[in-house]
């Protein structure tokens, strides 16, 4: 049977055993650094990649919230054109104009003599619907507001006739001349 190396040195005589001790010693804690080295790199890698991992799934799921936020977007505007064009009163264009404020500018729409007195009692509201204003009731004007308040544009609070008994001048009108 062949023998090793180191066997057949110590048979020699040309070494001692506590040299091969020590060689045999020195070549496990090798192996055993070179496993150590291999693991530690293994595992390097792995956090590097979960590392990518979890930024790309903090990348998505802000995409997604952010795709989901144009989604409702685009829902409540497809509600208040909806709420808008099928409770949208009919303007008289042959009526009195109503002027109002929209953005610093001063608008003007025509509707009907009644139609003027809801709107400045708060019964009925204007709307702004893409480049267009229309008049909706109030009730409807204040679930479009729940959704969005951009699109309302002139929507007085109700007032209550309260007639004062006191009132020195409960009995005579206001002149239309007065009426903006």
């Amino acid at each position: 049977m062949a023998k090793s190396l180191q066997e057949q040195l110590l048979q020699a005589g040309l070494t001692d055993k506590n040299k091969i001790k020590k060689v045999r010693s020195d070549q496990r804690k090798q192996v055993k650094q070179q496993r150590k080295n291999k693991i530690d790199i293994v595992n390097e890698s792995q956090r590097v990649a979960e590392k990518k991992k979890s930024e790309k799934a903090d990348k998505d799921r802000h995409l997604n919230r952010l795709h989901q936020e144009q989604i409702e977007q685009k829902a409540v505007a497809a509600q208040i054109t909806q709420l808008i064009e099928l409770n949208h009163q009919t303007m008289d264009e042959n009526g009195i104009a109503f002027n109002f404020n929209d953005a610093g500018k001063v608008k003007t729409i025509y509707v009907s003599e009644a139609m003027r007195d809801h709107i400045s009692q708060g019964r009925l509201a204007i709307v702004r619907q893409g480049e267009h204003y229309t008049v909706v009731p109030a009730k409807i004007a204040e679930k479009i507001r729940l959704r969005d308040e951009t699109p309302i544009i002139v929507l007085n609070e109700q007032q209550q006739k309260e007639t004062e008994s006191d009132d020195p001048y409960a009995d005579y009108q206001i002149p239309d001349d007065l009426i903006w």
